[in-house]
């Protein structure tokens, strides 16, 4: 009898379980005393064989590899846009796409944390990955959003994600119900089987962070791609003086890790707005004049949790509707008004979109609590 015939065999048998000694409680018995004050002890915990076969395809077409995915330098992370009735708005999506390709972008995460991938539902994120990698799968590289802190959810997301095309996953780590250490290398490790995987640390969200001897422990998979790092230049530099490929999380520290701690690039917010010139930040040599005239959209874009900021500045530039889910909220009109003024000072030509960027008023949004 084959092993793995062995495991799934071992599964079935719970009858066979149940008569062993180890799963029985101890019992008195009436008749004897000694029995009688016998007290239960706990059984040595029994191994049940983990047999699951990751459900993927080694078909070639169209898929990528590890190293390709190593090799991006300029990831952005999409935003999600939405009709009044809070549904994707599709043909708005298609249209920021489409500029991200022509603004230089190597590649999207779909359905983010910026992409509000936490607003949807997973049948949702998975449609808007395969309608992401059937429409633009070949002029730039998806990477689906597929994280939860339920290992269960996460491994039944990639597996759908990779089955409808994506060229790489995103994973965070269990988040709020938080776990140990062991439990990140466990979980980590029943998603990397699937295909190209980035690994995402950002402690002020998750609340945990993810060290780096839990890197290192699944660093030999073939599947691991690298790291997008939150902490900071120190911690990028520990990971690629070991040969980890990192990507910045930091949008006002990727050019200094990108060209002083030798992070292979971004993934990116900043890029939804000015592709273009993110890519001359990251591929052009050091630009300090450039870093600097970039940082207060930066911190503009950040002086609430993303994505307000990013959905409110889409809407000013009239790229998307000004529609919201709840629980996000557009920012306060003076930091409106102040949006503006950053965009005539960067040069309105070096943003995505067309129109004249105006300020809304509050009016102009539409929030929406059922979708």
């Amino acid at each position: 009898m084959s092993v793995a015939y062995q495991q799934i065999y071992a599964s079935k048998s719970y009858s066979s379980w149940a008569k062993d000694p180890v799963f029985q409680f101890a019992r008195p018995n009436s008749t004897s005393a000694h029995n009688r004050s016998a007290r239960w002890t706990a059984p040595s915990s029994a191994i049940i064989p983990n047999f699951h076969l990751p459900m993927r395809s080694f078909e070639v077409k169209n898929r990528t590899s590890t190293d390709d995915i190593k090799s991006l330098r300029l990831i952005t992370a999409i935003k999600t846009p939405y009709l009044p009735d809070g549904r994707f708005d599709l043909e708005a999506y298609d249209d920021l796409v489409n500029m991200q390709i022509e603004g230089g972008a190597d590649g999207v995460i779909v359905g983010g944390t910026t992409g509000e991938g936490q607003l949807m539902s997973w049948d949702e994120h998975i449609m808007l990955i395969g309608h992401t990698i059937n429409c633009f799968g070949t002029s730039i590289k998806v990477i689906g959003n597929t994280g939860s802190n339920s290992t269960r959810e996460a491994v039944h997301a990639t597996e759908q994600g990779f089955a409808v095309g994506m060229h790489a996953a995103l994973h965070i780590n269990p988040y709020y119900g938080k776990t140990s250490l062991e439990g990140m290398v466990a979980h980590f490790q029943c998603v990397l089987p699937m295909g190209p995987t980035i690994i995402y640390n950002v402690p002020s969200r998750t609340g945990q962070d993810i060290p780096p001897r839990v890197i290192h422990s699944i660093a030999d998979s073939t599947n691991f791609a690298g790291i997008k790092e939150c902490v900071g230049h120190d911690r990028v530099k520990e990971y690629t003086k070991n040969g980890v490929t990192v990507w910045s999380g930091n949008d006002d520290e990727c050019h200094d890790s990108r060209w002083d701690h030798g992070s292979t690039g971004v993934i990116s917010v900043t890029s939804n707005l000015v592709p273009g010139l993110m890519r001359g930040l990251l591929f052009k040599g050091k630009n300090p004049s450039l870093n600097k005239k970039l940082l207060p959209l930066m911190n503009w874009l950040f002086c609430e949790p993303n994505p307000i900021g990013l959905n409110t500045a889409l809407a000013q530039l009239g790229v998307i509707r000004p529609i919201f889910r709840l629980p996000y909220v557009p920012l306060p009109l003076a930091k409106r008004v102040e949006f503006v003024n950053i965009v005539k000072e960067i040069g309105r030509e070096n943003f995505i979109g067309e129109k004249d960027v105006q300020v809304l008023e509050d009016d102009d949004f539409v929030l929406v609590g059922r979708y």
